[in-house]
């Protein structure tokens, strides 16, 4: 209790301090304006315009370094003037989290005041009109309200949003950092209610970076409740799916199903992309030259293709568990448990494939390495080549700088001395190179002797 207290003392502390911070960069910007202000000079307009934009960006800079909650405590501490003020600077881009830290009464007076417009609603409610999956347009609480969905799908979902959901369907949905911080075995569960609560992780694969999105599954008075962070290609699959399809989905288990298949649909089809990716990359290590850059873009891009395939192997194993705890808790019809039980067919051709990989990957790997390590011996080797040549050089090199060689080249004029001397060199380098050479076409001669 006493640390926790303290936590808190701490935290005040910190939002008085930045709360200063704020407070003393406002009255700076107004001592500053002010005198601007009173000052004759040449384009005194454009000097003005200057110094304001100068200390809003300073502003600016020290308030994107805070919390929501911090920020939040800020405004509602400032004047009017001086919170709308800051209110401007963060709504276009932080606006709605900062909103959602506020009491309903503050919310309201900035929503009121129309400073900027807060994020467009990112939830859609589905209902089934002739067989086919509908999607109903929600622009306000009484849409939702009227509304008989059998599937609300929400994508970072405000403050707001989660208050509809809990007043119109009694139910409390999860918190974003729930979704990633729960253990495997917390991530399926049913409440005394009888709410289905799923934790999954669904592939979301760009050109550019791939990723693992955690998407909470609620089921509640067969009602699915889908929640995410971001938009997903899986969701958009299904839904193109069941609008066009009739009787393709009848409620929300089917839904929720259909989402894991099409989950497994969108791993396989990245399993292919793998393959194909990894064939380009096999004809390029098979080549007879790999040089270094090209050796590390091949490391770069099996790295990829690795990491690819780890992230789809544990998704189709969190789709596995998933699938599991819904048949092993008697929630499906019979339609449904076969539907399921194809699905863990499916998953299970998916492991061979990945398993594959992995050992394709793998020689991939070896072989590029190895290719790297064969560069690194010839550069080895011809440095040992050059040492050698120049060994004997060397030594005679350092006779002739002896006194005795002037000694016994008294009676011989130096020029024609040392360029017999420099010409000796050069011929034993050269009897060496020569030397060395035919030493290696007899090594080579009896290797493909052997071979043969």
């Amino acid at each position: 209790m006493a640390s926790h207290h303290a936590d808190s003392r701490e935290q005040s502390g910190g939002e008085g301090q930045q709360l200063r911070i704020v407070q003393g960069l406002l009255a700076r910007q107004r001592r500053v304006e002010n005198l601007v202000h009173r000052q004759d000079m040449p384009r005194h307009q454009l000097v003005e315009n200057m110094v304001h934009k100068q200390h809003l960006s300073e502003l600016k800079n020290r308030l994107d370094q805070m919390a929501p909650d911090c920020l939040a405590r800020i405004l509602e501490a400032l004047p009017q003037g001086d919170s709308l003020l800051v209110w401007e600077l963060l709504a276009p881009e932080r606006g709605d989290e900062i909103l959602d830290e506020f009491s309903d009464a503050l919310r309201d007076t900035f929503l009121a005041s129309q400073v900027s417009p807060r994020k467009p609603i990112m939830l859609s409610a589905f209902d089934l009109q002739n067989g086919r999956l509908h999607q109903i347009s929600i622009d306000c609480r009484e849409d939702l309200t009227r509304a008989k969905p059998i599937w609300v799908d929400l994508i970072a979902p405000s403050r707001t949003e989660r208050k509809w959901i809990e007043e119109i369907f009694c139910l409390h949905l999860p918190d974003a950092d729930d979704l990633t911080d729960l253990e495997e075995s917390a991530r399926c569960y049913i409440e005394d209610n009888g709410e289905v609560h799923l934790h999954s992780y669904f592939l979301l694969d760009k050109k550019d970076e791939s990723r693992s999105v955690a998407v909470a599954f609620i089921l509640h008075n067969n009602i699915l409740f889908s929640m995410r962070g971001e938009e997903l290609p899986v969701f958009r699959l299904q839904r193109l799916r069941a609008r066009i399809q009739p009787g393709y989905v009848t409620e929300g288990k089917d839904v929720l199903i259909d989402l894991y298949a099409a989950d497994v649909e969108y791993s396989a089809a990245a399993l292919e992309e793998i393959y194909v990716e990894l064939q380009a990359v096999g004809c390029t290590v098979l080549s007879p030259q790999v040089t270094d850059d090209r050796a590390a873009e091949i490391l770069s891009e099996i790295a990829r293709q690795e990491d690819l395939n780890g992230r789809i192997r544990r998704n189709v194993l969190d789709t596995r568990r998933a699938l599991s705890f819904l048949m092993r808790g008697r929630l499906l019809s019979p339609d449904q448990h076969d539907d399921t039980r194809q699905i863990l067919r499916d998953i299970e051709s998916l492991d061979g494939h990945t398993s594959f990989l992995f050992g394709k990957i793998n020689f991939l790997m070896d072989a590029t390495i190895g290719f790297i390590n064969i560069n690194q011996n010839k550069r080895v080797s011809s440095l040992t080549t050059i040492s050698v040549i120049f060994m004997p050089m060397n030594i005679l090199a350092g006779i002739g700088g002896m006194s005795e060689f002037s000694m016994m080249t008294s009676g011989t004029p130096w020029p024609v001395a040392y360029s017999a001397f420099v010409a000796g060199v050069v011929a034993v380098g050269w009897l060496t190179f020569a030397a060395l050479r035919l030493f290696e076409k007899r090594t080579l001669r009896k290797g493909s002797v052997r071979r043969s």
